[in-house]
Parts: C-alpha cells; sequence; structure tokens
C-alpha cells in the first residue's frame, strides 16, 4: 500500500526549520514535489522524477509565498510550483525531458553549468588544453557523482564525498578538482541558477576545510617567494584587462584584493600619490592611506584609460553584475587568472608554474605573504610592514598611544618595494639606514 504523503500548506512552510546538519533538508508534497530548505535557510521547488533509468531533479524557482512579491520579484509560489510539476510531469510522459527545456535556467544541473563555464572562456585560455583539463578532470571525478544534480541542491557533504576519496591519493588533482567546482558554483550564481544565499559548496572557507582536514590550508595562503615577484610580474604585464591591472595594483600595494576591487576613483589622490580606503571596505573598519609609488601610479594611468574618463564614483576596476550595470570587479576574477597563469597548457600532473616553498600554486592574498617576506630580508622597521598590511595592533596599550600611521616614513617603503617588485631583489638595508628611519618615524 502506497504511503499517503501529507500535502505541504503555506503556514507548514513557516513553521519549517533546519536541523543544522550539512546537508539540504527535504519536504514533500506528493507526487514528487519536494520543498528544499538548505542548511542557510535558502528554499528551493525541486521535482524528482527519470529520465532514461537516471534520477534527476527539477529546480522550479525559489519559494515565494506571497503571490504579489512572486510576480514581482521573482519566485514561485506553493500552487505555482505544483503547476509547474504538473506540466514537467506531462512532458515526461510523453518522453521529453524537461532539463532539455529548462528556459531561463531553473534546474541547471552541474555538468550543464560546467561545459557552459569552460565554453564562456573560450579565447581566455592560454592553451588549448587547459579547457581539455578542466574537462577531463570533471569528467572523471565531478560528473559521475553529482553531474546530473542541480546546481541549488549540492552541498559541502557532497563535495566531501567525492573529494575524499582522492584528497590524499592524488593530492594536487584534488586541490585542481575542487578549485575547478569552487569556479562553476561561482559561475552558476552569477548566472541567477544558484540563489545568492547559498554558500559555496566547495569552497575552502566555508566547511569544506573542516570536512576535509584541511585546516592549514584554510588558514594560509601559498605565496609566492619574493625574489620571484619580478619575473611573476613580468608574465603579468602581458595580460590584458582590469583584472590584470588589479592584482598588480594589489602586489604593488600590499593591500586586500576586496579593498581593491571596491576602490573608487574618489578614493585616489593622484596628486598627492595617496590611495585613501574608505572605513567600509577595509577588513578593520577603519579608514586606510597607503602611499602610492610610480609604479602603483602607472597602473592607475592604464585602468583609466581602459575605463574611457571614469567619474569620480566610478570603481576603479569595474565590472558589469547579471543585469549590465556598474560593478566591482568579480571576488573570483583576479583568482582565476592566477590559476591560469599557474597552470594554463601544462599537463594534469605538472607542478604550478608559481608556487610556494612547499610546492602549492600562489594566491592572490600570497603576495601580502611576499610583502612581509621582503620587509624582512630589507630590514624595514616591522611596525610599518604592520601598518602597510592594515593589520590591527594586538598589544592594546601600544595601539592605544600608536596613532600616527607615519605615511611619509611608509611612502620610502612602498617605493622600495615596488622597485623589488618590478626591477628585481634590492640590496638590504644597512643598520645605520634602518636606525636612521626608525629615529625619522620616531620609534
Amino acid at each position: 500500500m502506497a504511503r499517503i504523503v501529507k500535502r505541504l500548506t503555506p503556514e507548514g512552510i513557516k513553521a519549517l526549520k533546519h536541523d543544522g546538519r550539512p546537508r539540504p533538508m527535504r519536504f514533500p508534497d506528493g507526487e514528487n514535489l519536494y520543498l528544499q530548505l538548505s542548511e542557510t535557510g535558502g528554499q528551493q521547488w525541486l521535482l524528482r522524477y527519470r529520465h532514461q533509468g537516471k534520477e534527476r531533479w527539477l529546480g522550479l524557482g525559489r519559494v515565494e509565498l506571497n503571490a504579489k512579491k512572486a510576480a514581482e520579484e521573482g519566485g514561485t509560489t506553493l500552487a505555482g510550483a505544483r503547476a509547474k510539476a504538473s506540466a514537467a510531469r506531462t512532458n515526461i510522459k510523453e518522453g521529453r525531458d524537461p532539463l532539455a527545456a529548462r528556459g531561463n535556467g531553473a534546474g541547471v544541473t552541474f555538468e550543464a553549468a560546467a561545459l557552459e563555464l569552460i565554453k564562456s572562456r573560450e579565447g581566455a585560455w592560454r592553451s588549448p588544453k587547459s579547457a581539455e583539463q578542466w574537462r577531463a578532470s570533471l569528467t572523471a571525478y565531478a560528473f559521475p557523482a553529482i553531474g546530473q544534480k542541480p546546481v541549488t541542491g549540492i552541498t559541502a557533504a557532497d563535495i566531501e564525498a567525492l573529494l575524499k576519496p582522492i584528497w590524499h591519493e592524488i593530492p594536487e588533482t584534488a586541490r585542481r578538482v575542487r578549485q575547478r567546482l569552487e569556479a562553476v558554483f561561482s559561475y552558476a550564481r552569477a548566472k541567477g541558477w544558484r540563489p545568492p544565499e547559498l554558500q559555496n559548496p566547495a569552497g575552502l572557507k566555508d566547511n569544506l576545510a573542516i570536512l576535509l582536514d584541511q585546516k592549514r590550508e584554510a588558514e594560509s595562503f601559498p605565496s609566492l617567494p619574493w625574489e620571484q615577484v619580478p619575473q611573476f610580474m613580468v608574465e603579468l604585464d602581458k595580460r590584458e584587462g582590469m583584472a590584470a591591472l588589479a592584482l598588480a595594483f594589489c602586489i604593488l600595494t600590499a593591500a586586500r584584493s576586496g579593498a581593491v576591487r571596491k576602490a573608487r576613483w574618489r578614493d585616489m589622490d593622484i596628486s598627492g600619490a595617496v590611495w585613501v580606503a574608505p572605513a567600509a571596505t577595509m577588513k578593520a573598519g577603519k579608514t586606510h592611506r597607503t602611499p602610492l609609488a610610480p609604479e602603483a601610479l602607472a597602473i592607475l594611468e592604464k585602468a583609466r584609460a581602459l575605463a574611457n574618463d571614469p567619474k569620480p564614483g566610478d570603481y576603479v576596476f569595474p565590472s558589469r553584475d547579471a543585469k549590465g550595470e556598474p560593478a566591482p570587479l568579480s571576488n573570483m576574477a583576479m583568482g582565476m587568472l592566477v590559476r591560469g597563469m599557474c597552470f594554463d597548457g601544462l599537463e594534469a600532473e605538472a607542478p604550478a608554474r608559481w608556487r610556494d616553498h612547499e610546492g602549492r600554486a600562489v594566491t592572490v592574498h600570497g603576495f601580502r605573504s611576499s610583502f612581509k617576506e621582503w620587509s624582512i630580508a630589507a630590514g624595514m622597521p616591522d611596525h610599518l610592514s604592520e601598518m602597510a598590511l592594515a593589520h590591527a595592533d594586538r598589544k592594546k596599550t601600544r595601539a592605544a598611544y600608536a596613532r600616527l600611521d607615519h605615511l611619509e616614513t611608509r611612502r620610502t617603503m612602498m617605493e622600495k618595494w615596488a622597485e623589488a617588485a618590478t626591477h628585481g631583489p634590492a640590496a638590504p638595508v644597512m643598520l645605520a639606514e634602518h636606525r636612521a628611519a626608525r629615529m625619522a618615524a620616531g620609534v
């Protein structure tokens, strides 16, 4: 005797709660229609069905119980979900796969999203082998496990299950697969196929680091030895576009990528050669001044020319959102650029071109460590390099009295760093010069 499923009601939906475990919960409405509730609170309608012997899940939209909001802002009511499910069932009975006619992207599978991302990057790959390597690794390790699942229904637990068997067996391949998975989910979110309230299930910064026992990688960022930065900058200079300029500016200012992406022209005092980053763009929540070396000013000149006479309120390194509106550069743009410089055109198991002392591929954030290592080798006062990195002083008493940001003293340091980063290692600062700099800074 078939089990009778109690159908959902608007009141019952409002009362639904997640149990907190890292996977979505699905509540049946009957006839294989489900409401999926993610661990972050996102709600999605899903229809389970079979096509050619394979189980599939069709996304029917975000849950929105208010009919007016659903019509104006997007979303699907309970009645709307039932109507969509009924129409899909008709297609299924007639032998048609509703995912093949998904229209605006509802129910996009991971495999479809991944292949479209690879196709979208045609012409951007440094080597035709790059696309082949992406496709081959995802076909081998991801598609069998999650390829036919909708991108809205995949969790960190799913990613853990497919990565754990290879995480220690073939670590470099596993790390590349994870990074490509993360890129696919970021792309799906940007295309509107995955709700923004859902975390990236392949992101180490979320709970995947814990699931894979990778605390070290989650907390540290592979950095390029500072002596190799000039060679990296030469190769970076061959790249075109805002992402390349933003990355170069990041490196020359030792800034966090988020602050650079959110920088606006009104923050740049070109005549005074100072970048005044507002508190809202800084991790510490405080306004931060960065002296700009001539090499950093040259990057700004290129960005201005590329942006075609930008206004003061425009982003220095702009992009466009899904609706074509001005937006800051994507948080994955610089990361993907660095990954491409590390791996494009290499064989699947080849070591990264740019790697840290442990052989790990370098990251955007890791260049801040490159700057710190250089500052130590060059004999720069530690408190000045910490100011340059906008690190909070953990000694509260000292922080209470040290209220100057030593802008001009830091200017000398940042000019030396820019010189070292673009022309090669400079001679270490002599002890007398080091002492004179400390005296000039009043420390």
